[in-house]
């Protein structure tokens, strides 16, 4: 399971729990084409927000989970605020406090911090977090393993904005004090024992950012540049690199079609706990089914604009592992493809939610989506 992904990720989630608690008022309305409409009431916002998500990850089950967050500034203060002194807009600090649970045992809660100074300049992100999930593990012969993950998590996180460029840079460092089991017959058979392990690891975070909306954007490009290392010195009981590349444009056609790209590549190299290899991520692909220790990605999508409200999309992906298991020409070629909607229900922050229903090579998910599903 990954490490939530980021300011941005964590700043979508806040506004989802915000359009939802908006949606029960029908004063919220746009005065331009008398739509519903939650701009006025998320930029205003500041205090305590609580945060409801739906899970629907094919890897552990439906669930849900809550989030109390704390904004100590609104999106507009913190924004008119930063352009005075900076001329750049930056988003408000974000405090946040939760849990989640999955119908299949899975269970997690945490703390996370986000915070900016010289009008976003430098980004922090912190996060704690202690869980248990119940995942399987996919051998060579791609017959799954149950197993348990227990563990406990800590991500510190600072970048800095170099000159007045899209470019970011910095340093990230990840800790993770976990033990593993398998289940039944496999591991009474191989004679596995439950395993203790640590990793501790820290390296270098390079990001790129202009895109015109980060929520649902129609051009521009992100893209982040991952080198890490764990090492005894950092904690960890293991060593190992691992390495990340991914790159995401979007190209306005027509004034009512946008098209998309994304690329990601990832590897790990040395001693690798078998959990924290790579794996194929597309929608409508169970997390960790396809992972080794080298993956490729790619993956296209087509947005129609229908109105001015509400869009249609289309896309595809595919994507490979291999390394550890499976030599490049031997490991499965992973295809995915499906469909969605977003109805923009926050123009003055271009925001838009919805829902993708995508079909991968072995079964269906559907996933509620706050902009795009790229982050």
């Amino acid at each position: 399971m990954k490490v939530l992904n980021g300011w941005r990720q964590l700043v979508c989630t806040a506004l989802l729990a915000g359009c939802s608690q908006a949606s029960w008022a029908s004063e919220f309305h746009d005065p331009d084409d008398g739509a519903f409409d939650v701009s006025d009431f998320l930029l205003n916002h500041k205090g305590a927000l609580p945060v409801p998500t739906v899970i629907t990850e094919p890897a552990v089950g439906y669930g849900g989970g809550l989030m109390l967050m704390y904004f100590d500034q609104s999106i507009a203060e913190s924004a008119a605020e930063s352009i005075k002194e900076s001329g750049r807009p930056q988003p408000p600090n974000i405090t946040g406090l939760g849990g989640m649970m999955t119908e299949n045992g899975t269970w997690g809660a945490g703390a996370v911090h986000f915070h900016t100074w010289d009008g976003d300049r430098y980004r922090y992100l912190g996060a704690v977090g202690k869980g248990s999930f119940n995942l399987d593990f996919y051998d060579r012969k791609n017959q799954p393993h149950s197993y348990t993950l227990d563990g406990t998590a800590l991500v510190q996180q600072l970048l800095a904005r170099i000159g007045d460029s899209h470019w970011y840079a910095g340093a990230r460092y990840v800790y993770f004090s976990g033990t593993s089991q398998f289940k039944g017959k496999y591991a009474e058979a191989a004679g596995l024992e439950p395993q203790d392990r640590r990793i501790g690891k820290g390296g270098l975070v390079v990001d790129y950012e202009s895109r015109d909306n980060f929520f649902f954007p129609k051009s521009g490009s992100y893209a982040e540049l991952q080198a890490q290392a764990a090492r005894g010195w950092l904690g960890s009981t293991q060593d190992f690199e691992t390495y990340d590349a991914k790159g995401y444009h979007w190209m306005p056609l027509s004034k009512a079609w946008v098209l998309g790209a994304r690329v990601q590549g990832q590897a790990a190299r040395g001693d690798v706990p078998f959990y924290a290899l790579p794996y194929v991520d597309l929608r409508g692909v169970s997390r960790g089914r396809y992972q080794d220790e080298t993956t490729l990605v790619g993956e296209l999508e087509a947005r129609w604009d229908i109105s001015s409200r509400w869009s249609l999309l289309a896309f595809g992906g595919a994507g490979k592992a291999w390394g550890k298991w499976n030599d490049y020409g031997e490991a499965a070629n992973v295809y995915s493809y499906g469909a969605g909607f977003r109805y923009l229900i926050a123009r003055k922050l271009g925001l838009a939610v919805g829902m993708d229903i995508a079909r991968g090579p072995d079964e269906g998910a559907f996933y509620f989506q706050v902009g795009s599903a790229w982050r």
